[in-house]
């Protein structure tokens, strides 16, 4: 990462930390997940709400870690909100594939994302920047029940 890229990526993950985004729960019918990292102590509940459609129409989290988790689960929720379920799938997939493969030339739709591909060198990083994002999958799985993710699961 040029010198000047790393200060942009430092910026907005210390933005998105210090004041994250859709910061809450919501209780009417909404999906909860709760995701941890028993490694690093990261945790996160993630509430979605879905639309008829299938369409993730709300979504929100609370949550306790590093920086990095508090960036990306804020970054992933202004992203993914309003989106069908298979754009929001296309999305998830895409930064999975940012954050743990080589990708010369991320996609364009991943946004500000895209500074988050730096993670990918340090492998526990990569837990901390996808655990909004399992937790998200499994939203997607659980359908209307709770459900519980862990980054120490395969």
């Amino acid at each position: 990462m040029n010198t000047e890229l790393e200060e942009l990526y430092q910026q907005v993950i210390l933005d998105h930390s210090r004041r994250p985004r859709n910061v809450g729960e919501i209780t009417d019918g909404a999906v909860h997940v709760h995701g941890d990292n028993p490694s690093c102590g990261d945790e996160i509940h993630l509430h979605v709400k879905f639309g008829a459609d299938g369409s993730v129409e709300d979504v929100k989290f609370t949550g306790q870690g590093c920086a990095i988790i508090q960036a990306s689960a804020s970054m992933m929720t202004l992203k993914v909100k309003g989106r069908s379920r298979a754009d929001a799938q296309t999305v998830l997939n895409a930064f999975h594939d940012l954050v743990t493969t080589e990708v010369s030339d991320p996609p364009k739709l991943l946004g500000d994302l895209r500074l988050l591909q730096g993670v990918r060198k340090f492998p526990q990083r990569v837990k901390c920047a996808m655990l909004a994002w399992r937790a998200l999958e499994q939203a997607f799985e659980a359908g209307d029940k709770e459900s519980e993710v862990s980054t120490e699961e395969a």
